[in-house]
């Protein structure tokens, strides 16, 4: 669970970042972009680490399966 502000944000497709759930750049030179996010209101949520979710960024339990 993290605590988001109301804004963008971008959650790390690569798997290299420093910061997950967050992107820090890390992707750089390879073929993953960051997956752009916007919050309305500032919430707790449950952002997915394993990479595997069907509801990206959020997690949907997917981790638990593997």
């Amino acid at each position: 669970m993290v605590e988001l502000e109301a804004g963008t944000h971008y959650w790390c497709r690569c798997g290299k970042s420093r910061t997950e759930p967050f992107c820090d750049g890390s992707h750089e030179g390879t073929a993953f972009l960051p997956l752009e996010f916007v919050v309305d209101v500032k919430k707790k949520a449950g952002l997915c680490t394993c990479g595997r979710t069907k509801n990206a960024p959020y997690c949907d339990g997917t981790h638990a399966k593997v």
